[in-house]
């Protein structure tokens, strides 16, 4: 009886290790797409954010500044349904950050770039970034 219990806890210990090894994994890299999550970041997602707040800091001055902004929007947004595809998304602070801060300030910043509106898209900015710091609490690794 101790034996089969010290088999079951063993077994169940490995079951848990392996979910949670697969499940890390999924943060650095989808499942078929050689992308890395790291290079999604950098080469996406950390560009247009700055853009993003440059050009809203700076304030629009013409139908091309807003046209730059729009499209920092837009590729944000398009990374929201990036992060949630090829099993890349581990768990629900992931997908909650992906699916709904994300997708839904992006779009927010969106509607207010094509309004014109900057302070509307300044606001829908600082709740954007709420969702990559909330993800990043739980997934990036410490420095």
């Amino acid at each position: 009886m101790k034996n089969s219990i010290t088999y079951i806890t063993a077994t169940l210990t490995i079951v848990a290790l392996l979910t949670c090894g697969t499940l890390m994994a999924q943060v650095n890299k989808g499942k078929t797409r050689p992308l890395k999550t790291s290079q999604l970041m950098k080469g996406v997602v950390k560009p247009n954010c700055t853009q993003l707040k440059e050009g809203l800091d700076a304030g629009p001055a013409d139908n091309e500044a807003w046209e730059k902004l729009a499209l920092n929007a837009a590729l944000i947004n398009e990374v929201s349904h990036t992060l949630m595809a090829d099993g890349r998304c581990p768990d629900g602070a992931w997908a909650k950050a992906a699916t709904g801060t994300l997708r839904e300030c992006s779009t927010a910043i969106l509607k207010a770039v094509e309004a014109k509106n900057v302070e509307e898209a300044k606001k829908a900015f600082a709740a954007m970034t709420k969702a990559c710091k909330a993800c990043h609490d739980v997934h990036k690794k410490k420095k």
